[in-house]
């Protein structure tokens, strides 16, 4: 004969001893909240944990003060020091641009990767600028899968590739760029002048980090770039790698393509 089943109060008081055995006698939530612990101590504790800190001393242990020099404040961010990177004579036509752009010293952050130089016309009507070459761009920019993706987004805006000048921020691929503080130390002058010589009727930039290499501030949308000979709209995408990944931002840039080239 079977011996009877047990109740719930007895199944009750075997699950709570099988976790006193297992020294479990709180509940682990957002705030403990004490099962089996007396509750005269329970008390004591939740009353130690509601007081207010001691306050900072000037008599404070000395384990106390080699605590506070072993946890400092993180460092602030190190910007590297402007630099005038196109001096008093900076290059006055695209042909010495790309000359300079391939040869001036110390330009390229990366000294893995070969320089690559732009391509396209002046006066074009479109300029593509990207934040870098491709991994292995050798002779060509964007002789990858991100070139392959702008030939086909450029055929799909019945643009021919020729009529597109197309540039990247940056003279050789560099892993881990930090655009901005780049643009800070001196390269967004290099990009403004390089933007100047082409003298596009319109650009699309290709990388959400571009912003400061393009002039723009944080607290405002960059919508055109302003030099000498007049203004040039700007539209503002993700990256090309980004794009490649994820369909629906084509989708997306393709919505405002439309948008800003009806407007543009």
């Amino acid at each position: 004969m079977s011996p009877p089943a047990p109740s719930l109060a007895q199944e009750f008081e075997s699950a709570l001893a099988w976790w006193q055995l297992a020294g479990v006698d709180c509940n682990f939530a957002d705030d403990a909240t004490t099962w089996l612990a007396d509750p005269q101590a329970a008390a004591a504790a939740g009353a130690a944990q509601r007081a207010p800190a001691k306050p900072a001393s000037a008599k404070a242990p000395v384990s106390e003060r080699q605590d506070i020099v072993a946890h400092p404040e993180a460092p602030a961010r190190v910007t590297s020091p402007r630099r005038d990177w196109l001096g008093e004579s900076p290059p006055a036509d695209l042909a010495a641009f790309r000359q300079w752009w391939m040869e001036t010293p110390g330009l390229s952050p990366s000294h893995g990767f070969p320089r690559v130089p732009p391509r396209g016309e002046q006066a074009a009507a479109l300029m593509v600028l990207v934040s870098q070459p491709e991994a292995d761009d050798r002779e060509r920019l964007l002789d990858g899968p991100q070139g392959r993706l702008l030939a086909n987004i450029l055929a799909a805006m019945g643009l021919d590739e020729s009529a597109v000048y197309i540039a990247a921020a940056l003279p050789a691929h560099a892993p881990m760029a930090d655009l901005p503080m780049l643009a800070a130390g001196g390269m967004d002058a290099v990009t403004a002048h390089h933007v100047k010589l082409v003298a596009p009727a319109r650009l699309i930039a290709f990388g959400s980090a571009l912003g400061p290499m393009l002039g723009a501030r944080p607290e405002q949308a960059l919508r055109e770039i302003n030099y000498i000979a007049g203004n040039v709209p700007v539209l503002s995408s993700e990256a090309l790698d980004a794009l490649m990944d994820m369909p629906r931002l084509k989708a997306r840039f393709w919505r405002r393509w439309m948008e800003w080239s009806a407007a543009h």
